[in-house]
């Protein structure tokens, strides 16, 4: 048991970095292309899984290992589950979700910026 709650709690951890991957990737992604578009993909990942009806695999996994260590899952989603008790304890799924979506599309705006530049300096 104790070793599916170490596992549920890695899982956690790599949750985290994926939040903070498409949160600050923009800001990593400036002199590597292939960052760019790996970011630019989970960006866009990132707005199908807040929008849509699929749950967060990361999320699922969790949940199952939680499972499996005995301990009761939580059966809302990462963010609700987590950041909302700690950051946003009155607001409602529909709102946390188009945050999350929000700042996806900043930062899509931002590489769309980027390319606009790139395209008028070159010609």
């Amino acid at each position: 048991m104790k070793l599916y709650a170490g596992l549920a709690t890695l899982v956690l951890a790599a949750h985290l970095v994926w939040i903070a991957w498409v949160i600050f990737g923009c800001l990593m992604t400036r002199r590597s292309a292939g960052l760019r578009w790996l970011h630019i993909a989970s960006l866009v990942y990132g707005i199908g899984i807040e929008l849509g009806p699929w749950d967060c695999p990361l999320t699922l996994l969790e949940q199952a290992l939680l499972d499996r260590a005995g301990i009761t899952p939580y059966n809302e989603g990462f963010l609700m589950h987590y950041l909302q008790a700690m950051i946003y304890p009155d607001l409602s799924p529909l709102v946390l979700a188009w945050a999350g979506t929000a700042v996806c599309g900043f930062n899509l705006a931002v590489y769309a910026w980027g390319f606009w530049l790139a395209k008028w300096r070159n010609g």
